[in-house]
């Protein structure tokens, strides 16, 4: 069973990647999706997968720090998806302009659920990540770079970059490991 929710782990940071990828082109494209807004549906498809993992990592102190944390970004992203789900479905840039300049103005809102709130995530999924490092280096490594980038570094496809090496790195922590099994 645990093999089953680490391929869903890894296919939901390939979500995470898919929304991340189509939020890219801009405003516009994301506002012209039909018949669903399919890059919010990804990333929302792709935090949820997450979830059954996060119980079956070892008990650790990081598991113990990193498993809220993560829980706690996964909420924000799921938050963030459904106020994206209205801006989606408002049927003009004016209207949308008037949303976002309403939930602006409450921090109770706007911080937890579009510009803090779903770094908790990529924070959660580091400290998960630690409790491998003597097992995988490399894939420690590649999701200790990939979370640095979210904070330290400011490119176009930033956070596309960032959830690919990330499913890498637990790629290569689940399936590179002769002791998958005690994982």
């Amino acid at each position: 069973m645990k093999t089953y929710y680490q391929i869903l782990f890894v296919i939901g940071l390939l979500f995470e990647s898919i929304g991340q990828i189509l939020l890219s082109k801009g405003n516009n494209f994301v506002y012209a999706l039909k018949p669903i807004d399919f890059a919010h549906w990804s990333l929302l498809l792709g935090a949820v997968l997450l979830i059954p993992q996060i119980g079956n990592f070892r008990k650790s102190i990081f598991t113990f720090i990193g498993a809220p944390i993560i829980l706690v970004g996964i909420t924000c992203i799921i938050g963030m998806c459904v106020l994206d789900f209205i801006w989606w479905s408002q049927p003009t840039q004016e209207i949308r302009n008037q949303f976002a300049g309403h939930i602006s103005k409450f921090p109770s809102i706007w911080k937890p659920f579009i510009t803090t709130g779903p770094n908790f995530l990529n924070v959660g999924l580091f400290l998960l990540a630690l409790n491998y490092f003597k097992q995988n280096k490399v894939g420690v490594l590649l999701i200790t770079i990939a979370t640095f980038a979210v904070f330290f570094f400011s490119f176009s496809f930033k956070l596309i970059l960032v959830y690919l090496i990330t499913a890498l790195g637990y790629g290569l922590i689940f399936f590179n490991n002769k002791r998958t099994n005690e994982l």
